[in-house]
This record gives structure tokens, C-alpha cells and sequence, in this order.
């Protein structure tokens, strides 16, 4: 159905003037047909990349046997509309209805790695393409990541406003063990400096999300463990383009999201603006109060056809954008008592916690097409002010010692605090609230560079990649004292005290060269990635300096064999690397592992069964310490080595497109994860998630079992969409054997519904409803005590195309 908001605008004008929908340049035919020796070789010859992509463009279908398909497979007469064929003759008494046909959504967003397309690639990815992300409508990053196999997320706030994803095992706080990109562009605040990600572009105004595991992680880093994850930003249209997403709902929830853009025949612009709003889900005691938070993010793109002729084409593209947040998060939870009682609560404590950030955005690329050869180069700059003020501590105690055992003698007093039942009686019981104020710096430039060739029988898709870039963090961390004074919190008018004060930066230059070369119905798939860090370090408050240099090699190979043109194994095997942070002692190392991983895969048109083993074999598992994990003062952002360790699990993932005819369709997925882990040395770590280590023990916040469902059934009125998610329960410190319930996560099973209607050709009402049962549980206790997921909200919105 056209509930896709990404195409509605454009096909609701194509519809009207097909003429102006195809103005878009055409392709250049020599770079787009394969050989004719080639059509029949499993390992097909790709397109030319497309100018708006960031990724080289599938393989050219294998003529024949697509064909026979289609033709098998073939819908009610259609007439296309740029790439998308519309249906244009509905049947008597329904509505005319614009959608794009499921062909021209999975040619258009079929992701390819080194020169492979998605389903025979030697590597594990997944593309979450538009229908999938508005199927349910979801704004937090995690939930959508989760449906993917492979992809964990360690719960916070319950908006995913500052998310924490890990890949295969690896370290979710504050995804810092993730490559995170935009466009082919990293976003972090500071990716090599301060890795953790207290910043995430807003997932609904993203058209496509592709997640990398396996021998292609190589290709983007730093961070090479896991994967990485990038979020594909809206196209500029081809013709003149605009609509409009409004929704409302429980906690006064709030989403305005607009388009508009359009198209000459060499220049293009695109505006995009998004508002979220809510006024929280969490009750704060005595003063009651704003919980939620709001935000904002906007994005301008435009370009030009510098030659839009000949043997060498070449264009131009300049992306800017702008976010803010302004939110009263905390990272104050309950104890389990309280939680259990009421886990929507929240402490006073908390009432004066407030975040606020700004970020600019600026990437200016240029794309060079000449034949077999495409040249992407960018320059970008970002930069991130976040202050964050917050309860930090007490200033005789821990508050996740408080709450780990409020009822005790000497905890009671605190616990009292805390919560305004008892006013401060000591300096010892004193609040200390303060501003963590960071300024952050990114930019860079880069260059990437693929090629199609043949060499005998061989087909090539080369790709080579330099980056050369620079980040810093400037951290200037502050506390003042507070007194709880008749449920209310009164500063003391102590001296500020100043706990850090430093800045951190990163130089780096990252190489990488892969080849995707096909021979028959094998894939073979050698890389390389080299890292070389400079990083400096100055702590103000002491008046002392460090610097640090880095080298590292990341080789990588994969395997694809094709059994038959559904079927094909795949296996893999390469280095992950994850670079330490500046300002580490010079005996740290940087976090190494071989990893392995093989599978089998089926795909065929609206079909995909994959089950993959992974093996991730460190020499030396790092972690670093942060205040989202329970780190304070001396502990901050410092370093431990942790040794060997083994990460190994089962993905299985499965989607189908049922098409019993008459413009229904039957879309269900399922995916499933499951992961065992342990540490093979002993070591002790200030980092409360880690603690004091035994061999054996097996790593936090990684789930054994995980599993995502969804069944829906669509049509050209609308339709309606179920999903269930499952997670296992998950150590909160590393350990073996029993667990404490108070070093728990509970397990957690939520659904969501999702249900729209076509009222006409221009307009879409859907209706969703996040966590139908109203299920509660932990999902985490860091820093200090036991936090909830969402609770159920529904959610009425209008997608209107103008």
C-alpha cells in the first residue's frame, strides 16, 4: 500500500504529470548492461551506483529466470512512474490507489557489500527498507535495531532518546562499540575521541537502515567488532514533492514530520523537519511535573548536475542539518520495592535533572560516473553542546549502594533523602547535582572509490575508501551541593566544585580496500582496513599532558557459494578492532578479536530464510568506564582490559510476502538470537558492570534469548500489522552460575499493533499502539537502580500528500 510516506508526494504528482516524474537523468546504458557472457554467471555484474546511494548498486538480475518469475508472479496492469510502476486500474467501487510495486521497492533499497548484492553477500546484513519502518510507526532507534538478529539493546529512558545497541555480544553502553553513520558518514559526537553515542539522528525520517555483521564490518569503522549501522537519510525527488505526518497521543505525545522538494532537470532540493514531543510516562514525587522531553531536527539537502552528459558525469550535493533536545532525563531509578510497587515513579531527587543539546550538520559531497568507475568524495563537519544536569551522588554515599539496600541502618537516612521523606540532617547526606558539560567536534574527508571490471572469467567490484579525520571532546564537569528541605531541594550556596576538566582529540587516517570477484556461482570476498591514530590529551586541572599512536591492520575474507539460485552458503573470517580513548595509561591496549561467522541463505522474490553461526575470539576485551554504566570522578572514561574472552551464538531470520491474489498480501517475519559469552580471565575493573572478574563468568547486558515476530495483512484500502518482541533476562554485573535478582533485567514480552486506512488518493489515517498488555519490567539498572520500559501508549496519526 502507498502508506509508505517516503513515495506518496511524488507518486501522487507523477501519477498526474508522468512526464515530469521521468526527468530524471537517465543512466548511463554502458555502465548498466552487463556483458552478455556475464548474464548467465551467478556472480552478475552490478549497475552503475546511483548518485543519491552510499553503497555501490545491486547486481544486474539474471535475465531468464527473473523474467520467467515475474512473468509467473505478474500483477494487474501497471504504468511506471520514475522507478516505481503505479497500479492505475482498481477495481470497481475501490478507491485509485498510488503504490509502488514490491518489485520497485526491493530493486530501489537492495543493499550491496563490496560489490554484492544483499542476498549473496559473503557477510551477514540486513536492510530495514520503508515499509518495514512504517509499518509500526516506532520513533525509538533500539526498538526498530532489535528486529534485527544480532542486535541487542540495554533499555533507559523508554523513548530511546540516547540509545544502547550492541552487535553479537559486544558492549551496548551507550553503543559505543558500534560504527554509527549517517549517509556513509560517521555522526557520533566524537567516534574516535569519547566513542559513547549521546546523540542519535531521529529514526522517522529515515528511508532505509542497514545493519553490517561479518567480514564487511572492514569496510566501516573504527569500531570493527560488531558492525556498524547506518541510517540512509530521504532522497531529493525527482518532481516536486511534499506531505505532511501529524500524530498525537497518550502523555501528550506529539509528532509533526514535513516534506517538500522538487526537481529540475540538473539542480534539486529537498527540506525536511521533524518535531517529537511527550510530557513523559514517569510520575515525579511531591512536585509532580514535566518528565518527558521534546525535539527537533531538520535537514536541507541540495543538488546539481556539474556535467550531466557524457562519458563522465558529475554532480554535486550539499546536506545541512540542524537538532536540538531539551528533555528532564535522569539517571535516577527505584529500588526494586519501590519499582514494584510503582515502577512509573520517580524520586525527587530527580526533580531538578534536566538535558539540553544542539547539533549542526554539514556535508558537502561530490560524485564522479564514469563508466565502470564512481567516485563519491565528502567533507563534513559536525558539532555537538550538550549540558546535562543531574543527581550524581551523594556526599557520603553511593545512590546505587542506597538503593541496592535502602532498608539498612545507615542507608535508610539516605533512601529518605532521596525520596523527601526525611530532610538532609548532615553534610554526609548532602545531594551533589551538577552540569556534565561537553563540546564536541567531528569532521573529516573522505573518498570512496568502486570499480567494475572483468579479467577473463572473472568479474570484479572493487572498492577503495580514505578517510581522513578529526574529533575532539571538551569536557568541563561540575558539582553543587543540595539539601532536601520539606520534599523540596535547596542549594546549599557552597563553592562549585569542578570534577573534570579536560579535553581529548583524535587524528586518524583509516584505509580500506575490498574486492568482490565472482567466478560462476562463487563470490569471493578479500579485504583489508588499516587504522593509524594519533590522539592527545590534556587534563586542565592538573596541568598535565599525554598523547598516544596507533597502527593496526584489519584483514578480512569471505565465501559466497550459490547451490542453486535460491540457495547459497556464505562463511567469513576477520580482525575486529576497537581503538582505545585518549588519555589512557600507556600499558592499555586496544580491544582485538578474530571473528568468524557461516551460514546458509534462501532468497527468491518476497522470500528470505538466513541462519547464521558467529564466533568472535578476543585476544583482549576493553571496556571503558562512563556515567551511564554507574563510573564516577577518577573512574571516568578510564580503560580496563579485560583479556580473552568468546562471544557465540545462532541468528535466524525469516520473512515472507504471501500473494494469494485479488491486492491482498500477507507479510510475516521472524527473527530470532541466540548468544552465549564468557570471559576467560580474571581481572578487576572500577566499572560496577564488571567488577571483580573470575574466569568464566559471562559478560552483562547480553540476552541468551532473543526473539521478533511480526504478521500483517495489506491491501490497497490500508492495513494491519502485530509484532511481538521477547527478550531473556540479562545479568546486570558479569558473573556464573545463580543470579541475584537485584543483578537482573526481567524478562520482557511486549506486542504492538499498527492499523491504517487509505481514505483517498492524498491521505492516510493509521492508529498505533506501543505495548498493548501494559507489560512492566527492568530493564536496567544502571547507573543507580531499577528503570522501566514505556508503558502502553496509543497513538492516532494523518499522512497527508499535497
Amino acid at each position: 500500500m502507498w502508506a509508505r510516506s517516503w513515495t506518496l508526494p511524488a507518486l501522487l504528482l507523477a501519477w498526474a504529470s508522468p512526464a515530469a516524474a521521468q526527468s530524471e537523468p537517465p543512466q548511463d546504458a554502458a555502465a548498466v548492461a552487463p556483458e552478455p557472457s556475464q548474464v548467465q554467471d551467478a556472480a552478475a555484474v552490478p549497475e552503475a551506483p546511483q548518485a543519491q546511494d552510499t553503497v555501490v548498486v545491486p547486481e544486474a538480475p539474471q535475465a531468464q529466470d527473473t523474467a520467467a518469475e515475474e512473468a509467473q508472479q505478474a500483477e494487474p496492469a501497471q504504468a511506471p512512474v520514475g522507478d516505481a510502476p503505479l497500479a492505475i486500474e482498481p477495481p470497481a467501487g475501490e478507491p485509485l490507489v498510488l503504490e509502488p510495486s514490491p518489485e520497485a521497492v526491493e530493486k530501489r533499497f537492495e543493499s550491496v557489500v563490496v560489490g554484492t548484492s544483499e542476498a549473496r553477500t559473503s557477510g551477514s546484513i540486513h536492510v530495514l527498507k520503508p515499509a518495514q519502518l512504517e509499518r509500526f510507526e516506532r520513533d525509538d532507534p533500539a526498538a526498530i535495531l532489535q528486529t534485527v538478529p544480532g542486535v541487542y539493546s540495554r533499555g533507559e529512558d523508554g523513548f530511546g532518546l540516547r540509545p544502547n545497541v550492541g552487535l553479537r555480544g559486544v558492549n551496548p553502553d551507550r553503543s559505543k562499540k558500534v560504527t554509527l553513520l549517517e549517509d556513509g558518514v560517521l555522526f557520533g559526537p566524537a567516534p574516535y575521541s569519547a566513542p559513547a553515542a549521546y546523540y542519535f539522528p531521529l529514526a522517522t525520517r529515515m528511508q532505509s537502515i542497514r545493519v553490517l555483521k561479518g567480514p564487511s564490518a572492514i569496510q566501516q569503522g573504527p569500531q570493527t567488532v560488531g558492525g556498524s549501522v547506518e541510517f540512509i537519510t530521504r532522497d531529493i525527488p525527482a518532481s516536486e514533492s511534499a506531505w505532511l505526518d501529524v500524530a498525537g497521543g497518550e502523555y501528550l505525545y506529539g509528532k509533526a514530520h514535513g516534506v517538500f522538494g522538487a526537481s529540475t532537470e540538473r539542480a534539486g532540493f529537498l527540506l525536511e523537519g521533524v518535531h517529537l514531543r511527550s510530557d513523559g510516562f514517569k510520575e515525579l514525587d511531591t512536585v509532580g511535573g514535566n518528565t518527558g522531553f521534546t525535539r527537533n531536527e531538520w535537514m536541507a539537502k541540495g543538488s546539481y548536475l556539474l556535467v550531466p552528459e557524457g562519458p563522465v558525469r558529475q554532480t554535486l550535493q550539499l546536506k545541512l542539518g540542524y537538532s536540538d533536545e531539551d528533555s528532564n532525563e535522569t539517571y535516577l531509578g527505584l529500588s526494586s520495592a519501590d519499582f514494584a510497587a510503582a515502577p512509573l515513579r520517580r524520586y525527587v531527587a530527580s526533580a531538578l535533572d534536566h538535558m539540553k543539546w544542539h547539533r549542526t550538520q554539514v556535508v558537502l559531497s561530490h560524485e564522479l560516473e564514469a563508466g565502470g568507475l564512481a567516485v563519491t568524495t565528502s567533507v563534513y563537519r559536525h558539532d555537538l553542546s550538550r549540558v546535562w544536569r543531574k543527581v550524581n551522588r551523594f556526599r557520603g554515599a553511593s545512590i546505587a549502594s542506597v538503593l541496592a539496600d535502602p532498608a539498612s541502618a545507615r542507608n535508610s537516612i539516605y533512601y529518605g533523602v532521596l525520596t523527601g521523606e526525611l530532610d538532609t540532617s548532615s553534610s554526609q547526606d548532602a545531594l551533589l547535582i551538577g552540569p556534565n558539560d561537553r563540546t564536541y567536534v567531528s569532521q573529516g574527508l573522505q573518498s570512496i572509490a568502486r570499480w567494475t571490471a572483468t579479467t577473463g572469467p572473472l568479474s570484479h567490484n572493487l572498492e577503495l575508501g580514505a578517510r581522513f579525520h578529526y574529533d575532539s571532546i571538551r569536557r568541563l564537569h561540575t558539582e553543587d551541593a543540595f539539601l532536601m528541605q520539606g520534599g523540596q531541594l535547596v542549594w546549599t550556596s557552597e563553592p562549585t566544585y569542578t570534577t573534570a576538566d579536560n579535553k581529548d582529540s583524535t587524528h586518524a587516517l583509516a584505509l580500506h580496500a575490498t574486492d568482490a570477484i565472482g567466478w560462476g556461482p562463487l563470490v569471493l570476498t578479500p579485504g583489508v582496513r588499516m587504522e593509524i591514530i594519533r590522539s592527545a590529551s590534556r587534563n586542565h586541572m592538573t596541568g598535565t599532558e599525554s598523547s598516544g599512536a596507533l597502527e593496526v591492520l584489519m584483514p578480512g575474507m569471505g565465501i559466497y557459494g550459490a547451490l542453486t539460485r535460491e540457495l547459497g552458503l556464505f562463511a567469513g573470517a576477520y580482525r575486529g578492532f576497537s581503538p582505545p580513548a585518549p588519555g589512557q595509561p600507556d600499558a592499555v591496549l586496544p580491544e582485538k578479536s578474530i571473528n568468524y561467522e557461516a551460514g546458509a541463505r534462501w532468497t527468491r522474490r518476497g522470500e528470505r530464510l538466513e541462519a547464521v553461526g558467529f564466533f568472535n575470539d578476543y585476544s583482549n576485551l576493553t571496556d571503558i568506564c562512563t556515567f551511564s554504566s554507574g563510573c564516577l570522578n577518577d573512574a571516568l572514561d578510564r580503560q580496563t582490559d579485560a583479556g580473552k574472552a568468546y562471544i557465540y551464538g545462532l541468528e535466524v531470520f525469516g520473512e515472507k510476502t504471501f500473494r494469494p491474489g485479488g491486492g491482498v498480501t500477507f507479510p510475516v517475519s521472524l527473527s530470532y538470537t541466540f548468544t552465549r559469552t564468557r570471559l576467560r580471565e580474571d581481572f578487576q575493573s572500577a566499572d560496577p558492570q564488571f567488577g571483580n572478574v573470575r574466569a568464566g563468568d559471562e559478560l552483562p547486558y547480553v540476552p541468551q534469548h532473543q526473539l521478533y515476530a511480526t504478521a500483517g495483512v495489506e491491501t490497497s484500502w490500508g492495513g494491519l500489522a502485530l509484532s511481538a518482541f521477547y527478550v531473556d533476562a540479562m545479568r546486570e554485573q558479569a558473573g556464573q552460575g545463580e543470579v541475584s535478582p537485584e543483578l537482573l533485567t526481567d524478562a520482557l514480552l511486549t506486542f504492538d499493533v499498527n492499523a491504517s486506512w487509505n481514505f483517498s488518493r492524498w491521505g492516510q489515517l493509521y492508529l498505533s499502539a506501543r505495548n498493548i498488555l501494559d507489560e512492566q519490567a527492568v530493564v536496567s539498572r544502571r547507573p543507580y537502580g531499577a528503570r522501566p520500559n514505556a508503558p502502553r501508549a496509543v497513538i492516532v496519526g494523518v499522512k497527508l500528500g499535497i
